[in-house]
Order: C-alpha cells, then sequence, then structure tokens
C-alpha cells in the first residue's frame, strides 16, 4: 500500500497578488509536488458552496 506524506505551510509570496499563498507538499514515491493554494477574490461561491457543488456533481455522475 502507498503512503502519502503531506506538509501544509503557509510560505511563498504570489507573485500575483504579493500576499502569503499557503503551499501543500505532497511526496508520492520519489517526487514531491508543491501545491500552491489561491482563490479568487471575485469568486460569488463560498468554500462550502463549491465543496458541495463538487459532492453533488460526483454523486450525479456515478448514478445511471
Amino acid at each position: 500500500m502507498n503512503t502519502i506524506e503531506t506538509r501544509s505551510t503557509a510560505l511563498p509570496i504570489s507573485p500575483i497578488n504579493d500576499q502569503r499563498q499557503p503551499k501543500m507538499t505532497k511526496k508520492l514515491g520519489n517526487t514531491t509536488y508543491d501545491v500552491f493554494v489561491h482563490f479568487s477574490k471575485t469568486s460569488k461561491e463560498t468554500m462550502t458552496d463549491k465543496v458541495m457543488r463538487l459532492i453533488r456533481n460526483e454523486i450525479n455522475s456515478k448514478q445511471i
């Protein structure tokens, strides 16, 4: 069974908006992935709304 190591930090400053940008590091095998997180300032959808929409879409795609 493969394991995924996850480490979250708020590190670099975004070149786009000069603010601290959250970073998540995942190591899969010998490869390390740095994932930077950003949120749209113009979005009208909350994080909860987005997660619920993703869950509903996933459920609907599984139904036959």
